[in-house]
């Protein structure tokens, strides 16, 4: 990709961490050009399907109910990671989070302060990640930054880069559907720029076979789906795999971390695919769907709209107890992804950690393609929106530093 002579600075990525980066690097003094692989309806990456992020504060505020303090969050993030974290990655994380509302705010995002879910973790962006994304948009070009749409860039050659410093902030490979799930997020995410990193001997963080995942609707698009997409309401019925069995009680399952649970557990069942079941009563207390469920007037008529035997669908609800009452209804899921686990290392400047040691002076990361150095293999709500916009406003900051000396 030719980037021009004029820019010093190419990201690659449309997303939060690209436009931290890029208003950072042009705030900063340096010229900078966007590459988003999508047209200019699909911007955004997963932000666009974003709503909130994680924020260290030590007391109450109008985004916040109660205090946060760095304890907490650490310990929340250290329980989420599972495996990988990197303690000073993290502790950097967590210090500047402190500063994104009102840094966030200056390039004209807008935070949601009545009507929201409690939470004293997290801040909401009024109109949710796309309207966040559309300021961020308006900021960096009122800036002077250029972006190009329709851009992919499928690799960054370490030896011979199309601009003085490069921040790539493309996400991970959930986008690459040999993985088997629905991507919940957009299709450009195939992990090219990540694989090209890998082969010239940046050194790797996570694994490849870990991502997260969550239980969504089986007739949801293979791509793009978004939080719409999602199950929940499992505690209202029943929960059978492909042979109408039952494989765990569905009042066991709670709190926030549930959607992930669910995903982790459809996707161990045979065909990774599995139904929700409710009766007439457990379907008024459904949250809403964007899909209407399949409806059947008898547990029978509903095995044959299933394909499974119709003694077992009948014996699962004995066991269940909460699917009683005609009419029935069920709702077919799959795991669903939205980001996975395999990354590029880094140090606390945001640039690239060589496998064989020392670091590319000119090549940095944000975002969900360097997020498992301090997620692991785990997840956080809200904790992508605040690497993408903690290590992307540190990326473009020292890559501006790095070509304007």
């Amino acid at each position: 990709m030719t980037v021009g002579s004029n820019e010093e600075i190419l990201i690659v990525g449309g997303g939060m961490a690209a436009l931290c980066a890029a208003i950072a690097a042009r705030r900063a003094g340096a010229s900078v050009v966007v590459a988003e692989a999508a047209p200019r309806h699909q911007r955004g990456g997963n932000t666009r399907h974003s709503r909130n992020l994680r924020i260290r504060h030590d007391a109450p505020s109008p985004l916040f109910p109660d205090a946060y303090p760095e304890t907490d969050f650490r310990t929340d993030l250290k329980e989420a990671a599972e495996e990988g974290h990197d303690p000073a990655l993290a502790r950097l994380l967590i210090e500047r989070s402190a500063a994104l509302p009102d840094w966030l705010t200056a390039q004209g995002v807008v935070f949601q302060t009545s009507n929201i879910p409690y939470s004293r973790k997290t801040a909401f962006f009024l109109g949710g990640g796309m309207a966040a994304l559309n300021a961020l948009y308006a900021t960096a070009e009122r800036l002077g930054v250029r972006v190009l749409y329709d851009r992919l860039v499928d690799e960054v050659r370490l030896d011979d880069l199309p601009a003085r410093a490069v921040i790539v902030c493309c996400g991970g490979h959930q986008a690459d559907l040999g993985h088997g799930f629905i991507n919940r997020g957009v299709p450009f995410a195939k992990g090219e720029v990540l694989r090209s990193l890998l082969a010239q001997g940046v050194a790797a963080v996570g694994r490849a076979d870990a991502g997260h995942l969550v239980a969504v609707d089986a007739r949801s698009p293979e791509h793009d789906g978004g939080i719409v997409t999602r199950v929940d309401g499992m505690q209202h019925g029943m929960v059978i795999d492909v042979s109408g069995r039952r494989f765990l009680d569905e009042t066991a399952v709670t709190g926030e971390t549930r959607y992930a649970a669910w995903g982790r557990l459809v996707a161990e069942r045979p065909g990774r695919r599995a139904t929700l079941v409710v009766d007439s009563d457990g379907i008024g207390r459904m949250p809403p769907a964007i899909f209407e469920p399949i409806k059947a007037a008898s547990l029978p008529e509903l095995s044959a709209l299933l394909a499974v035997d119709p003694a077992t669908l009948e014996r699962s609800a004995r066991e269940c107890g909460r699917v009683c009452r005609p009419p029935f209804f069920a709702t077919p899921i799959r795991p669903g992804i939205g980001f996975t686990c395999l990354g590029v290392k880094v140090d606390e400047t945001a640039r690239l950690v060589m496998a064989k040691g020392g670091v590319c002076a000119n090549v940095f990361a944000a975002g969900m393609i360097m997020a498992p150095n301090v997620l692991g293999t785990g997840y956080l709500a809200g904790g992508g929106m605040t690497i993408g916009a903690v290590f992307g406003r540190i990326a473009g900051e020292e890559a501006a530093r790095h070509v304007l000396g």
